[in-house]
C-alpha cells in the first residue's frame, strides 16, 4: 500500500502503524521492565542467601537493587512468605521464620579462618558477647570483649549447666576468635587495628568498631527473649525438648481461626520450605499441606519462580526450586576441591547403591571402607592430608554431613539412607576427545 499524500501512513486502532515495527519507545519500555524484573529476582536471591546486608559489606549493585525495590521486595516476601523486610540506608535485614526449627544443618561458621561448625560452647560465648556489646562503647578490643565475657559466664546458671568459661587455654580463646570473626563477617564489628591470631598466641591484641544498627537487627524473633521466663515448669524437662520449644515460642505466630488465614498460613509454610531448603518432599507434610499442594501447586510455584528466576522441578516424591545462577545457594552440589569431589563420589556409591535397592541403609564403615579405595584412586589431586592415616574417617563425615544438609540422604545412628533427589547425582561417562594433526 502507498503511502497517502504527504507521507503521512494510515494507522491502526490505538495509534500504533500497520506493517511497522513496534515505535524505539516500545522496545525501550519492554527493556526497561526486562532490567527491572532482572533486577528484583536478583534482589530476592541476595536477600535469600545473605538476609542480613549492609552497604559496607555487600556489593554496591546489589544493595542498590535492594534499596531501589525496597517496596516491591517487601510486599513480595510478606505476601508469599510471610517474613518482614527492613530496608534503611546502609542496612537490609530479611527477618526469616524457619519451616524446620529442628534443622542443625545450618550451623554457624566463622567468616575466616577453619570453618568449624559453632559448638554449643561457641554459640553461648557468641551470646554472652552480643550482651557485652550491646552495653560497650562504639570501639573494643579483643581482650576487654573477653574480660566481660568471663565476668557475664561467671552465673552459676550456666555452672550448673558445666559452660564454664576461663578462657585461660589456646582453645578456649581460639572459641573467642572464632567468635569474633563470626562477628566481623556479619557486620556486627570492623577491625581497626591488631590481629586475631595475636591473641590467640598472646603476642597482641585487636580493635574494632561496633556498629550498633548491625547489633539491633541481629535477632529474629516475634517474641522476646526476655519473655520466655514466663514458660516456666510448662517447658519439657529434657534438654532438645526445652530448646526446641524455646524456639518455638520465639517465633510464635498467631493461630489462623478462618479457613482464608489457615490456607495462607499454609502458602507460607510451603513457600518457605521451597525457598530455603533444597528439595521439599511429599512425605514430610502434613495432610492440610498435602492437601492445599494438590490443588494450588501450579499457582504457588509460578509465583515463586516469576519472583526468584529458579527453575522447578517437580517429581513423584517431592518438588525443588533449583538457582541456576547460584546467587542464592550457600551449600553447592557439587562443588569443586576435595571436599566436593568425595561429595560427589559418596554420593554415587549411594546412589548405585539406591538404583539396585529401594530403602537401602548404608553402614559408615562400609563406606568409609569405600573411601579408603577412593583416597588410592585420587591422591594425587586431592590435598595431601587426605591420604593420611585414618583420614577416610573425616572424609566420610564431611560428605555425610553435607548430603544431610542437602536433604540426599538421612543418617540414623551408623547408618546412611538415601533420599529420593539423590538420584540425580551421578558421574556421566569421561568424554575423550583426541586432536588431529
Amino acid at each position: 500500500m502507498s503511502a497517502p499524500a504527504g507521507g503521512v501512513e494510515p494507522v491502526g486502532p490505538g495509534g500504533r502503524s500497520r506493517g511497522r515495527p513496534p515505535a524505539r519507545g516500545h522496545a525501550l519500555a519492554d527493556a526497561l521492565d526486562l532490567r527491572q524484573e532482572d533486577e528484583r529476582r536478583r534482589a530476592v536471591r541476595a536477600l535469600l542467601r545473605e538476609p542480613l546486608m549492609t552497604s559496607a559489606r555487600t556489593g554496591p549493585e546489589i544493595f542498590a537493587f535492594v534499596r531501589r525495590h525496597a517496596e516491591w521486595l517487601r510486599a513480595w516476601f510478606a505476601r508469599e512468605a510471610g517474613w518482614t523486610l527492613v530496608v534503611e540506608s546502609s542496612l537490609a535485614r530479611l527477618v526469616k521464620t524457619p519451616a524446620d526449627l529442628g534443622d542443625g544443618t545450618r550451623p554457624a561458621l566463622p567468616a575466616a579462618g577453619p570453618r568449624v561448625p559453632f559448638s554449643r560452647r561457641r554459640y553461648v560465648l557468641l551470646c554472652l558477647s552480643l550482651a557485652v556489646l550491646e552495653r560497650s562503647d562504639g570501639q573494643v578490643t579483643l581482650g576487654r570483649l573477653v574480660d566481660s565475657v568471663v565476668a557475664f559466664a561467671a552465673d552459676p546458671v550456666l555452672e550448673a549447666a558445666g559452660l564454664v568459661f576461663r578462657l585461660e587455654g589456646r582453645e578456649e580463646r581460639s572459641d573467642v576468635v572464632a567468635v569474633a570473626r563470626l562477628l566481623i563477617g556479619l557486620g556486627v564489628l570492623t577491625r581497626v587495628a591488631g590481629d586475631e591470631q595475636a591473641f590467640v598466641s598472646q603476642s597482641g591484641d585487636a580493635l574494632y568498631d561496633v556498629d550498633r544498627r548491625v547489633l539491633g537487627s541481629l535477632l529474629a524473633a516475634r517474641r522476646a527473649p526476655s519473655g520466655l521466663a514466663d514458660l516456666g515448669a510448662a517447658l519439657p524437662a529434657s534438654r532438645p525438648d526445652r530448646t526446641r520449644r524455646r524456639l518455638e515460642a520465639l517465633v510464635e505466630e498467631v493461630h489462623p481461626d478462618t479457613d482464608d488465614l489457615r490456607n495462607r498460613a499454609i502458602r507460607h509454610a510451603l513457600a518457605r520450605r521451597l525457598l530455603d531448603d533444597p528439595v521439599l518432599y511429599l512425605d514430610d507434610l502434613d495432610d492440610d499441606e498435602l492437601a492445599y499442594l494438590r490443588t494450588q501447586r501450579g499457582a504457588l510455584l509460578r509465583r515463586l519462580v516469576e519472583g526468584t528466576g529458579f527453575v522447578e522441578e517437580v517429581r513423584a516424591e517431592g518438588i525443588a526450586l533449583v538457582d541456576p545462577t547460584a546467587e542464592a545457594t550457600d551449600l553447592g552440589m557439587p562443588e569443586e576441591g576435595t571436599d566436593g569431589h568425595v561429595t560427589l563420589l559418596v554420593a554415587e556409591e549411594l546412589a548405585d547403591r539406591q538404583r539396585q535397592e529401594n530403602d537401602c541403609a548404608v553402614e559408615v564403615s562400609a563406606l568409609e571402607e569405600r573411601m579408603r579405595d577412593l583416597v588410592a584412586e585420587h591422591r594425587t589431586h586431592w590435598r595431601k592430608d587426605a591420604a593420611a592415616p585414618g583420614a577416610e574417617r573425616e572424609l566420610v563425615r564431611l560428605a555425610v554431613d553435607r548430603l544431610v544438609a542437602l536433604r540426599l540422604v538421612t543418617r540414623d545412628g551408623d547408618l546412611v539412607v538415601p533420599r529420593p533427589a539423590l538420584a540425580r547425582f551421578s558421574y556421566a561417562p569421561p568424554t575423550v576427545i583426541e586432536r588431529t594433526s
